[in-house]
């Protein structure tokens, strides 16, 4: 199995084109703006009218407004959208947009039964879970409480680097691995080398 590759907080074309080159699959921008690696739309959009073709671009929100999604999804007809927050299945098909559903590893919850919630959810991703912090933890969680029966396709998120992806894609098998913190010279800011021997490292089993 080829294993996709995210690649997410990109803030800047040169970070984007630079993952685009290493083999990323898709490229996450962040509309949280409690984030560090908050993007305006107008600079994401930017961005992804300058992408390679194949290349999907991922609107990452968290309980956003009908206009904030809007102002985003708009500019481009490429975009998927990752809703990270409470959103409801009918809030989530509402922009006919691609969409995953952001869930976060909490001890104890049914993630089987969370995951039936989104029929219509292209795949699902699963984080770290952190009081209060809705996504981009840095945390690894334990990835044996992952369900064999999921019926969505699996993102796996939550303190991958380029030191454990590897096993992480041999462990768990996932459609795709999505990375932020884990490749970053400093909050936004990509690092080459880590980018490149993280999608090296996802894409070799």
């Amino acid at each position: 199995m080829n294993c996709q590759v995210k690649i997410c907080g990109i803030t800047n074309l040169d970070d984007a084109l630079m993952a685009c080159r290493y083999g990323a699959d898709a490229l996450g921008f962040v509309f949280y703006s409690k984030s560090p690696r908050y993007v305006s739309p107008e600079t994401a959009n930017n961005i992804v009218a300058q992408l390679p073709p194949f290349i999907t671009p991922v609107a990452l929100f968290v309980d956003a407004t009908h206009e904030e999604i809007v102002s985003v999804i708009n500019g481009s007809a490429r975009w998927m959208i990752q809703f990270h927050g409470n959103e409801s299945e009918a809030e989530c098909c509402s922009y006919q947009r691609p969409f995953m559903k952001a869930l976060r590893m909490k001890q104890g919850d049914d993630i089987v039964a969370l995951v039936d919630q989104y029929p219509s959810a292209s795949a699902i991703l699963l984080d770290a879970y952190k009081p209060d912090v809705p996504g981009g933890t840095g945390e690894v969680f334990d990835w044996s409480l992952i369900p064999k029966n999921l019926s969505k396709p699996l993102v796996l998120a939550g303190g991958l680097t380029p030191d454990n992806v590897k096993q992480a894609v041999k462990q768990v098998a996932p459609y795709a691995v999505d990375v932020s913190g884990g490749v970053e010279l400093s909050k936004g800011l990509k690092s080459e080398p880590k980018v490149r021997a993280f999608i090296g490292g996802a894409k070799s089993e």
